[in-house]
């Protein structure tokens, strides 16, 4: 348990969360502390870019078997379950209406790709691997809980969560799905050449990259929680960091079955914890207008970002070494 402990202290002094704290403290201090918009979004294109050429590239070198199969497919299948558990909580835990609870629960079956990203940082600095495709099964898991939680209102609401027109175009072509795929993709079809050319842009200046993001997500979550006070009751904030851990179980149990390297079952992991900020509140403003964007917005943003980054992520890692022995 001390080394458990140990593990998890480091990683929580490393530099990318330290900066995610610093901007968390500098909004919570309402500090003039910002970085201009389009910068912003410059590095998340580059962390897409950057992580999905790696990822083809690494499925390059490694070929295509019945592993990567299954992972893809236990991958679609925990996005399609993870929601309606996030569900039965909240309707236990809050006292959201079916809307806004089916809503909340789709963006707890997807995926943030910014913890994902963060994640594979992490378990990079401690020395692990992990298998590239895990980035494919990252893209997997973006669309199946959108669909999860249509069925849940269809189910459960007014029958008014029909699949409308736009909203299939809405989640495919979701400018991160495709950045993420599309990168994945030319580093699959190109490999370890195509990985050369362009390793001194994707490789070295990665970190430095991450830790700004970082920065600017800090600031971003830290007023959004700031301003939506109202809306965070304490069944809600206990949900935002108790659905965490239960998606984590899932996906170390998941990872295990598969016979993942431990970084792998890292990543599993917090692909089940994470809670999506960018694919799913698109798609709900589609599918589901009638939701409350504040309530979701602050839980996946405001408190299971934070935790996952702080908190979750090194005890993932702590756990999953633990327990495969990695």
């Amino acid at each position: 348990m001390d080394g458990i402990l140990a593990l998890a202290a480091d990683n929580l002094l490393s530099p990318i969360i330290l900066f995610f704290a610093l901007g968390l403290l500098a909004a919570f201090a309402k500090s003039d502390l910002s970085i201009p918009e389009a910068i912003a979004k410059g590095m998340s294109i580059y962390l897409l870019f950057a992580i999905g050429f790696k990822g083809g590239a690494s499925v390059a070198d490694h070929g295509i078997d019945a592993t990567l199969l299954m992972s893809l497919l236990v991958g679609v299948i925990l996005s399609f379950a993870l929601p309606l558990i996030a569900f039965a909580l909240l309707r236990v835990m809050s006292r959201l209406d079916v809307t806004d609870a089916a809503a909340v629960a789709a963006h707890y079956g997807s995926i943030s790709i910014v913890t994902f990203v963060a994640a594979t940082s992490v378990i990079t600095s401690a020395g692990l691997t992990s298998e590239g495709y895990m980035v494919a099964v990252a893209a997997a898991m973006e669309a199946p809980a959108i669909l999860s939680a249509l069925w849940i209102i269809a189910r459960y609401g007014k029958a008014n969560g029909e699949m409308e027109d736009g909203l299939m175009r809405e989640i495919l072509l979701n400018g991160s799905i495709v950045l993420l795929v599309g990168s994945f993709l030319i580093g699959w079809i190109t490999g370890d050449e195509g990985m050369d050319r362009i390793a001194p842009f994707i490789v070295a200046p990665f970190q430095g990259v991450l830790c700004l993001f970082l920065l600017d997500m800090g600031l971003v979550a830290g007023r959004g929680l700031r301003e939506a006070r109202a809306v965070l009751t304490r069944g809600l904030f206990l949900f935002g960091v108790i659905m965490p851990p239960i998606g984590a179980v899932l996906g170390l149990g998941a990872g295990l079955l598969l016979g993942l390297s431990t970084g792998g079952v890292v990543l599993f992991m917090t692909l089940c914890a994470s809670a999506s900020y960018i694919a799913v509140p698109a798609a709900m403003r589609v599918a589901l207008p009638e939701a409350n964007p504040s309530v979701y917005l602050t839980l996946s943003l405001g408190v299971t970002f934070p935790f996952n980054l702080t908190l979750g992520i090194p005890l993932y890692l702590a756990v999953a070494s633990a327990v495969t022995g990695g």
